[in-house]
């Protein structure tokens, strides 16, 4: 499994639209995508000192970079009103052989 990590600031006064607009507009676009499992976005307590991390979970790191190279500018374009810095993005390999019970949840 894989992970996409995006590191980026919200416009504070925006958080609730963003996340309307994640919900309703880019998360069917994820939904559509092979190998995509789950998105998890996390905001920070202070919105305008940190950032927000969003993690996309991708069942091979094949189907995460077929996203970021066919998809990813359609979803970033979608939610760039919203986000108040340049979005950096990493990827990791998910070892799930440390965390069984998680993986077996996404498989459900």
């Amino acid at each position: 499994m894989f992970a996409r990590i995006l590191d980026f600031h919200v416009k504070a006064e925006k958080k609730d639209d963003f996340m309307k607009v994640l919900k309703n507009q880019a998360l069917p676009i994820l939904k559509k995508q092979q190998g995509f499992l789950e998105i998890l976005p996390f905001f920070p307590e202070n919105m305008r000192e940190e950032k927000v991390h969003t993690i996309s979970l991708w069942a091979t790191k094949a189907d995460a970079d077929r996203y970021n190279r066919e998809t990813y500018n359609k979803v970033f374009d979608i939610l760039k009103p919203f986000i108040s810095s340049v979005v950096e993005v990493k990827i990791f390999n998910l070892e799930t052989a440390v965390c069984e019970r998680f993986a077996e949840v996404l498989v459900a």
